[in-house]
């Protein structure tokens, strides 16, 4: 039984490890390509892209990583109105996360940068639908660190 415990503990930590090492140049990558395509939109007065463009205000989405550390958000399911929201994830535990949000077509429309034991935010233009969240650290949605997003 110790064995087992053991072996848990050093495959978490490989994973924390991995997770602080080289996803951080494909995540700043994909974020800044993000960040290229709001800056674009707000230029060129909206630019409809799949899942950019919408209309309206936005509003805030809350998103919690359970406290604990375990590989799980605290929200199964969100919902935001449509147009520029701004994603609010905290983290309080020690081990990374962030929060991307993806298309019904699997492309990443954006999301946080990896925080542990704070905040960070992040903003997406959203039309209404039905989007995944996700935490993009290696292995952790794999393990189940996703939900549902529904912009009306």
């Amino acid at each position: 039984m110790k064995k087992a415990v053991v072996a848990v503990a050093l495959i978490l930590a490989a994973l924390a490890l991995s997770a602080c090492g080289s996803s951080s140049s494909t995540t700043t990558a994909t974020e800044t390509k993000a960040e290229e395509t709001s800056a674009a939109e707000s230029e060129t007065g909206g630019a409809k892209s799949e899942g950019a463009g919408a209309e309206g205000a936005g509003g805030t989405i809350k998103i919690e990583a359970n406290p604990e550390g375990q590989l799980k958000y605290e929200e199964e399911e969100v919902t935001a109105p449509a147009g520029k929201d701004t994603i609010e994830f905290t983290n309080e535990s020690s081990l990374p996360h962030d929060v991307k949000v993806e298309s019904a077509a699997g492309e990443v429309l954006g999301g946080t940068e990896t925080v542990s034991g704070g905040t960070e935010t992040a903003v997406v233009n959203l039309k209404p639908g039905t989007y995944t969240f996700y935490c993009s650290v290696p292995g952790h949605r794999q393990a189940g660190m996703e939900g549902k997003l529904v912009v009306k």
